[in-house]
């Protein structure tokens, strides 16, 4: 399906909302490992809980969760019209910030505490992506929810990250 870009005068293929959010999600994961320092000797010397994955398994798993969190977030983009489309990509877009707050606020901010109160709400944040996304597309907020598993073990693991460190 082509729609006219009245702005610009050409045609723009429904696609668009699969490069954007395809774009955003990559600059989330580029803009949060940025911060990101596992082998500093102040991430190396707090106590962390025995269900801490080694460092490489979060790479190998945020790659499948971006992806899916890029498709998902196309996909309803794509269907949504009106006020729906809007609310939607600001509920995606707040929660794509948050998502890569969490690590200058952990890592660069050497602040647990601040971490768990950054995933605390991105936990918020995806209840409500996942409830604007269901609204307009059930099969793009059932992909969601891995993202937001995944979300709630960090959530776990930060506050016992918190409790074993509490200076």
């Amino acid at each position: 399906m082509r729609l006219l870009n009245e702005a610009h005068s050409k045609p723009v293929t429904r696609r668009s909302p699969y490069l954007v959010t395809a774009t955003a999600v990559a600059a989330t994961a580029l803009v949060g490992a940025a911060a990101v320092d596992p082998d500093s000797t102040w991430y190396r010397r707090l106590d962390k809980p025995a269900f801490q994955p080694p460092s490489w398994a979060f790479g190998a798993v945020w790659t499948p969760l971006y992806a899916s969190l890029a498709w998902a977030g196309g996909h309803a983009l794509q269907r949504a019209e009106g006020e729906r489309r809007r609310a939607l990509a600001v509920t995606l877009g707040a929660n794509l910030v948050l998502n890569a707050s969490w690590n200058w606020l952990f890592f660069r901010a050497r602040s647990p505490k601040a971490g768990l109160v950054g995933t605390l709400l991105i936990d918020l944040s995806n209840v409500a992506l996942i409830r604007r996304t269901a609204d307009v597309d059930r099969t793009a907020a059932r992909a969601l929810l891995p993202y937001a598993a995944w979300c709630g073990f960090a959530t776990a693991l930060n506050a016992a990250i918190v409790r074993r460190n509490p200076g």
